[in-house]
């Protein structure tokens, strides 16, 4: 049987991120995600409804927002885009059901697990950090739990999805600059490590 040789892009960082991370702040990653992206015409209620049945929920609508079912997680990335997010044992069920449910219509369906990983980000100091880097409001008011977007930290491509109130981030970043975004994040963090 072949041995499973997957190597996350942070692991040469895991245990520094262990050590450097508090309960004001704190920094993970979370690898081998199932990542998959789906292009679909959701205005045609026959398509949404087949993209319902292969995901068992419904497609965001509304910018910038998330729907949830138990650990799968469909971000709004356009308006015919979306990222579907889930533990990776599911990749093949869900390709499966997308391809088949989505075959008569126009779509993509691609897998980029492979093409990112994702760090997770928490603590009361979790959006000052963020705000050194990052360009969006993320203001309660104006991005809160169940939000998502498309933008840049320290001039890195990231999606950026707020999971909770505490508050909680993933940042689902291309392994190319995991490293660098993750050193960055750490050295961001500095100031907030002799806090609580």
């Amino acid at each position: 049987m072949a041995e499973n040789l997957r190597r996350s892009p942070l692991a040469p960082l895991s245990a520094r991120m262990h050590d450097e991370s508090r309960d004001s702040v704190s920094v993970t990653e979370i690898p081998f995600l199932a990542q998959i992206n789906l292009r679909c015409g959701a205005t045609d209620p026959a398509v949404r409804a087949a993209a319902r049945a292969a995901l068992d929920m419904d497609l965001p609508t509304q910018p910038n927002t998330v729907a949830r079912a138990g650990d799968r997680f469909v971000l709004w990335l356009g308006p015919d885009e979306w990222l579907v997010v889930d533990r990776d044992e599911s990749r093949g069920g869900i390709l499966g059901r997308l391809s088949a449910g989505l075959a008569p219509f126009h779509r993509s369906i691609v897998d980029l697990s492979a093409n990112r990983t994702t760090i997770g980000l928490s603590g009361q100091r979790a959006r000052a950090v963020l705000a050194k880097g990052c360009s969006l409001d993320l203001h309660p008011r104006a991005f809160a739990s169940g939000r998502c977007a498309q933008t840049l930290i320290a001039k890195a491509q990231v999606i950026l999805h707020q999971t909770g109130d505490a508050p909680s981030y993933r940042l689902f970043v291309r392994g190319s600059f995991a490293r660098y975004v993750a050193a960055w994040l750490l050295d961001a963090m500095r100031e907030f490590r002799n806090t609580a």
